[in-house]
């Protein structure tokens, strides 16, 4: 596979889970607000914007419409939704030959439609679009899964979506470390990554910090916790790494970073999992960053150039 097929792959991976995940967040905290009055909108907005990694503008002041404004519908604004739309359809249009026409017409069509979506949803409400980018999302999910080969390319989207959920699990995390064990912001969390639901099934008892966490760090079955995606991004580099004869140690930095992710949270004892969670939290950051780095390094990144040793001197010679 071409080395920017392979990329351009991974970032679309990337920038759809990011629009999906960071419609999912928006939607839960824009109700909160609008349904809360005893929430301070500007120092909910501000923490969602730690978050998501976004600057706002210096000295403005920010309720439901501006927050709205700056994370979905800002075109400029790197991280926003219709900016990692926008971003995800033009490596999908720079990448036709390796994707399916049913995955580039999702895209395309759903970026086609967000000017339409963002009027309509200023008229009556901001879910609107969200409940939009995240049915259109699943959808490219749905097709991507149905339609692709199990090849090279599949594993560079799955790994790049793996990557990017891993790091928003961890953000959402994050903004809720300071919180009290009973708080009501982990039903936020659970309901900003999807897992209310399941996670209600799964345990039936009270709702406390410590089984929110364990749940969306270490569940093996439910697909967005840290650990299912840790396993997942390390398997699909395992298949691309392809190096069965390896006897010592992981051959690619890559795929030893995820390795001791996983192995890290696969042996850490539930009891021990608030025991110090911050600087864990940040650790696992920081391990998405370093992943992202040795995977373009070994992957997408070509020589630009070809030293000749001793092209001179053969030129000398030959004379």
């Amino acid at each position: 596979m071409l080395a920017r097929n392979a990329e351009s792959l991974y970032w679309i991976g990337r920038y759809v889970e990011r629009a999906d995940d960071t419609a999912r967040i928006l939607d839960v905290s824009v109700h909160q607000l609008l349904e809360d009055a005893t929430v301070n909108p500007d120092t909910t907005s501000r923490r969602l914007l730690s978050v998501l990694g976004i600057e706002g503008p210096a000295g403005a002041t920010f309720d439901v419409w501006s927050l709205t404004e700056l994370v979905a519908y800002s075109k400029d604004q790197a991280g926003s939704i219709v900016s990692s739309v926008t971003s995800a359809r033009e490596n999908t249009r720079g990448a036709r030959e390796v994707v399916s026409a049913q995955m580039w017409e999702c895209l395309n069509a759903m970026w086609n439609a967000i000017p339409d979506r963002q009027r309509y949803a200023r008229r009556v409400g901001p879910h609107a679009f969200f409940s939009f980018v995240e049915e259109r999302a699943a959808m490219f999910a749905g097709l991507a899964d149905s339609t692709m080969s199990r090849d090279d390319g599949w594993r560079f989207l799955v790994l790049g979506r793996s990557v990017e959920r891993v790091d928003m699990i961890v953000r959402l995390l994050l903004s809720r470390v300071g919180d009290r064990a009973s708080s009501p912001g982990w039903v936020t969390v659970l309901r900003s990554a999807g897992a209310q639901d399941t996670f209600l099934r799964t345990y039936r008892g009270t709702l406390d910090a410590g089984r929110v966490v364990q749940f969306l760090l270490l569940d093996r079955l439910f697909p967005r916790s840290v650990f299912h995606a840790l396993r997942q991004a390390e398997s699909c580099l395992e298949q691309l790494d392809n190096q069965p004869s390896v006897r010592v140690g992981a051959r690619a930095e890559a795929l030893r970073l995820l390795g001791k992710a996983r192995s890290d949270l696969e042996f850490l004892r539930p009891d021990d999992l608030l025991d110090d969670l911050p600087s864990r939290l940040g650790t696992l950051q920081e391990c998405v960053r370093e992943v992202g780095e040795a995977v373009s390094l070994q992957y997408f990144h070509t020589a630009p150039w070809v030293a000749w040793t001793n092209a001179q001197l053969n030129s000398e010679v030959q004379r």
